[in-house]
C-alpha cells in the first residue's frame, strides 16, 4: 500500500499541480488570457482543495482511503479534460474548481492519513518514504509536460495527462488500497475532535504550519527572480532551483536523524527556525554564484523537512482516531498559503524594494511560526 501511494502521489501531483507551471505561459499566449488570470484560476482550485479537504478528512477517518481516493481519481480525469477543452476563462476557472475537489482527495493529506493509521508508531518512516518518492513528481512530470507541449500544444498535453492520471491512479487506488482499515486506539477522556480543534495548542500549531507553508512555497516560486536580481543568468538560476529540489529530497531523507527524535514542540521550533535562517541567508547573500546555489540547496532542504513537519503535526499531538478531520482542518490554511504565495511574493517584492528584502520578510514569517510553535504542546498528550 505504501508503494501504491508512492506511485499515485507522483502521478497526482505531476498532473494536477506540476504540469501547470510548465503550461501556464503557453495557455496565456494561446488564449489571450493574462498570465495572472490563468494563475488565478489555478489558485482558486487550490482554495477549493483546502476547503473540501475538511469533509474528506472525516470520510477518511470513518472509511479509510480506498473510496475517497478512488473517487478523487475518477473526478480528476474529467476535470483535466475540461481544462483542456476550456473555450473561455470562466470554463477554465470552473474546470480548475473541479480539479480542486479532485486534489483534496488525491494529494498529500489523504495519503498522510492513510499511512498514519496503517503504520501507527512507525508512521514517520512511512511518511518519509512517501515524501521522498513523491518529491520527484516535478522531476518526472515537468520534463514530460515540456516534451508533450511542442507536438501536442497545451490542450493536447492536458488530454494525454488526463489519460495518464486515469490509467495509473484509478485502478491503483481501487485495487491497491483494499487493506483493512485498523481501528484507532480509543482517545483519552474529553479528547474529542471538536474540543481539540478549539484548543489553543491546535490553533497555534495550525498557525505555525500556515506560516511555514507560506514561506516555503513563496521562496520556491520567487527564487529565480531573486537570483536574477543578484546577477545570475536565467539558466544558472533555473539550475539553482532544480538543485533546491534535490536539497528538498535530501532534507527529508535526513529528517529522522536531524530532528525526528526531538519532541513535537521542539521539532516544530527547530524546523521553522531552520527555514527562517536559510531563507534569510539566501536573501542577504550577495554572491558569488556558487554560494547562492549552495544557499538554495539549504533552503530546499528546510522546505522538504517542513513538509514532514506538517504530515506529523497532528499525529504527534492528538489521537490518530481523528487524524483525517484534524489534518484537514490544519492543512486547509496551509493549502491556501500554497495558493496565494505565487502572486503574494511578487506583489510584495515591489513595495519592499526588491526580492532580497522579500526573502527577509518571509524569513520573519517562518520565525514567527517558530515562536507560535512554542505553544503547540497540548496540556494532555494524546498521541
Amino acid at each position: 500500500m505504501l508503494l501504491v501511494l508512492c506511485l499515485t502521489e507522483i502521478t497526482s501531483w505531476g498532473v494536477l499541480y506540476y504540469a501547470f507551471p510548465v503550461l501556464a505561459p503557453a495557455i496565456s499566449a494561446d488564449t489571450g488570457w493574462s498570465l495572472s488570470a490563468v494563475t488565478g484560476a489555478f489558485s482558486a482550485g487550490l482554495v477549493v482543495s483546502a476547503l473540501a479537504g475538511i469533509p474528506v478528512g472525516r470520510l477518511l477517518d470513518r472509511w479509510g482511503p480506498r473510496w475517497p481516493m478512488t473517487a478523487g481519481s475518477v473526478l480528476g480525469v474529467p476535470a483535466v479534460v475540461a481544462i483542456a477543452w476550456a473555450g473561455s476563462w470562466w470554463w477554465f476557472l470552473a474546470a480548475w474548481l473541479l480539479a480542486g475537489l479532485a486534489q483534496s482527495a488525491t494529494l498529500y493529506p489523504p495519503a498522510f492519513a492513510a499511512l498514519t493509521r496503517w503504520w501507527g508508531g512507525d508512521r514517520v518512516r512511512a511518511l518519509t518514504g512517501l515524501t521522498l518518492v513523491a518529491g520527484l513528481a516535478s522531476t518526472v512530470f515537468a520534463p514530460l509536460t515540456a516534451a508533450l507541449l511542442e507536438p501536442h500544444g497545451w490542450r493536447g498535453t492536458y488530454l494525454v495527462l488526463a489519460v495518464v492520471l486515469g490509467v495509473v491512479t484509478i485502478p491503483a487506488h481501487l485495487f491497491g488500497l483494499r487493506g483493512p482499515w485498523p481501528d484507532a486506539p480509543p482517545p483519552p477522556r474529553g479528547a474529542d475532535a471538536g474540543t481539540i480543534a478549539r484548543s489553543p495548542a491546535f490553533v497555534l500549531t495550525t498557525a505555525a504550519v500556515f506560516l511555514g507553508a507560506f514561506c516555503g512555497f513563496a521562496v520556491a516560486v520567487n527564487q529565480v527572480p531573486l537570483l536574477i536580481e543578484r546577477g545570475l543568468d536565467v539558466g544558472t538560476a533555473a539550475w539553482a532551483l532544480g538543485l533546491g529540489g534535490l536539497g528538498q529530497v535530501l532534507g527529508r531523507a535526513l529528517y529522522t536523524r536531524a530532528v525526528g527524535r526531538l519532541g513535537a514542540r521542539a521539532r516544530a521550533v527547530v524546523v521553522l527556525m531552520g527555514l527562517a535562517a536559510t531563507t534569510a541567508l539566501l536573501g542577504l547573500l550577495p554572491g558569488p554564484a556558487w554560494v547562492l546555489v549552495a544557499a538554495a540547496m539549504l533552503t530546499g532542504a528546510a522546505r522538504g523537512i517542513t513538509t514532514l513537519l506538517q504530515a506529523t503535526a497532528v499525529s504527534d499531538r492528538w489521537p490518530s482516531q481523528y487524524y483525517g478531520r484534524l489534518n484537514g482542518l490544519l492543512s486547509a490554511p496551509a493549502t491556501v498559503a500554497v495558493a496565494v504565495s505565487p502572486w503574494a511574493g511578487a506583489a510584495l517584492a515591489g513595495p519592499l524594494g526588491g526580492y532580497p528584502m522579500l526573502f527577509v520578510v518571509l524569513a520573519g514569517a517562518a520565525a514567527l511560526g517558530a515562536v507560535l510553535a512554542l505553544g503547540s504542546r497540548p496540556r494532555v498528550y494524546c498521541g
